[in-house]
């Protein structure tokens, strides 16, 4: 009964780790301190969270602000792929994280008064050459030798 009743308080403490949503600047200060196979799941944490930002920054009508997260959105996610090419883990991951990014920028452009499109199409051109450079080192790497 007793190994019941600490498994049921671990699983409570685990799961409000878990429920506890961490904000764009705590995982920042993780990033900084967090081992080299961490930080790529760290920066693609932060540039959806910024993607969603984003979203309600440019919603909301706070341009600029709005152009500066997407600028941030960028910057993490080749910030990922540095760090997965490096590490040599997560590398799907950031490639996928990507994607799926880009396609929600590509949401919130449709969304946009045409003078405000252009700095997320650029945006959107910078992610896809993040994608294609993971794509590129996941594909034409050195291939183990079969004997």
């Amino acid at each position: 009964m007793r190994r019941f009743t600490l498994l049921l308080l671990l699983l409570a403490f685990a799961a409000n780790c878990v429920a506890r949503d961490e904000t764009v600047e705590e995982l920042k200060g993780r990033l900084a301190n967090a081992r080299p196979e961490d930080r790529p799941v760290l920066c693609i944490r932060i540039a959806q969270l910024q993607v969603k930002n984003a979203d309600r920054l440019y919603t909301d009508g706070h341009v600029g602000e709005a152009r500066a997260v997407v600028e941030d959105v960028v910057a993490y996610f080749q910030r990922a792929r540095d760090a997965a090419i490096e590490s040599k883990s997560h590398l799907k991951n950031v490639e996928i994280g990507a994607r799926k990014s880009s396609e929600k920028l590509a949401d919130i452009k449709r969304t946009l008064a045409f003078e405000d499109q252009s700095p997320v199409e650029e945006a959107i051109h910078r992610l896809e050459d993040v994608r294609t450079a993971l794509l590129q080192e996941m594909f034409t790497g050195k291939k183990k030798d079969k004997k």
